[in-house]
């Protein structure tokens, strides 16, 4: 069945108040934006309470419900009817047509959810719930009702047109990306930090990101898995910069003047350090990482509060309570697992020490940098100057 109207559900946008049009806007322009990736022409129009997806032309079912799908703010599609006000007994002709299209099964259990919203409307929500009831029964003999557990439930609007469905698809949930700022990412070939980018997208924050890339070290494939990544989290936030750093002479530096213990913690203090740079100077005012308490030695309490230190900018970590399997879970609902799972490593891998100090000192660490003091704001801006900057979508 080719629906020629979606209806686009969405929950806490609802309780915005007076703002609540400014995200009701921004879900409609990112609607717009997921819809140019599909075939087809469609109007995305709004109504009081309700945003709607209408089809101008042919188009196919699936991509588009997709495409809506990885809507941030939308929580439900339902493909509709939405017909001009009519008769009464030409309304119950319609709804009865339409559920014999949905549902050709002959057995199932149902229930009729009516909502007059315009109140001129001749026939009320009760009158309407029990004739389409009666209407759906008498054309289904082995159905029944069901009001508490129901195989579906056709629900119809009366409002300036009148909408008429009986699915209601899960979406993304969240809020709509631009409604609350942006933040810059640091994105590795994980499992976690795609997850992390993607959870905070979906509270409605623009994502950046940057990537820390030690050539001859990590690969051009080690590379592309994470162009790959960041593609893949922007089907659900929209393009995202990349922002690619050659971390190489900094990482020899360090790993040549620097207890080798301390290594791991020094060298993403200088991540921290950068990330932080590149965020102020494109508009973002915080950092997202990937970080869970205690999955490394990195992860600890002591080494988080270690490396939080060289930071203004807050840091984000959506994921710091999950355990590793709840991240997974999610990875492979948006589908980056895969691809983080494939065997090219980062620069954090190669060049972790054996035995990691997990409870670092700062005055000790800050010690420790003192003897970068010669070079690393050179090789710091170096490497800034020289960043690689992937669209990614």
């Amino acid at each position: 069945m080719q629906y020629q109207s979606f209806l686009i559900k969405y929950a806490e946008i609802g309780t915005k108040g007076k703002n609540r049009y400014i995200f009701e806007d921004a879900l409609m322009h990112q609607i717009r934006e997921h819809l140019k990736k599909v075939e087809g022409d469609f109007a995305v129009q709004k109504e009081q309470g309700r945003i709607y997806v209408n089809a101008k032309s042919d188009y196919d079912y699936d991509e588009v419900v997709e495409a809506l799908g990885k809507v941030f703010g939308v929580t439900g599609i339902c493909p509709m009817l939405q017909i001009d006000k009519c008769e009464y007994d030409e309304l119950r002709e319609k709804v009865l047509e339409f559920v014999q299209k949905e549902h050709p099964e002959q057995k199932f259990t149902f229930k009729v959810r009516a909502k007059r919203a315009d109140k001129h409307y001749p026939v009320n929500s009760d009158v309407i719930n029990a004739d389409v009831g009666y209407d759906i029964l008498n054309s289904y003999p082995e159905s029944s009702v069901d009001v508490h557990h129901p195989d579906f439930i056709v629900y119809i609007e009366i409002r300036q047109r009148i909408n008429v469905f009986t699915k209601v698809i899960p979406g993304a949930g969240g809020m709509p990306i631009g409604t609350n700022g942006k933040a810059m990412l640091l994105l590795s070939g994980g499992i976690d930090s795609p997850v992390a980018g993607y959870m905070i997208a979906k509270r409605g924050v623009m994502i950046e990101a940057v990537y820390f890339h030690a050539p001859p070290y990590t690969s051009e494939r080690a590379k592309q898995k994470v162009i790959d990544l960041a593609k893949q989290v922007a089907s659900y936030s929209g393009a995202i910069r990349l922002h690619i750093v050659n971390f190489t002479d900094i990482q020899l530096y360090i790993y040549e003047q620097c207890p080798h213990d301390e290594l791991t913690i020094i060298m993403r203090r200088y991540m921290m350090r950068i990330a932080e740079r590149l965020a102020n100077a494109n508009d973002c005012i915080g950092l997202i990482t990937g970080e869970s308490i205690g999955q490394v030695a990195s992860q600890t309490m002591f080494s988080l509060r270690t490396t939080d230190e060289v930071c203004e900018l807050p840091v984000y970590r959506p994921v710091i309570g999950f355990d590793k399997q709840e991240i997974v879970d999610v990875a492979e609902k948006i589908g980056t697992f895969e691809t983080s799972i494939l065997p090219y490593e980062d620069c954090c891998t190669i060049f972790v020490a054996k035995h990691p100090v997990t409870k670092p000192n700062l005055n000790v660490i800050q010690r420790s940098e003192r003897h970068l003091a010669e070079k690393i704001d050179e090789l710091i801006e170096t490497a800034v100057n020289t960043e690689e900057v992937v669209i990614c979508e």
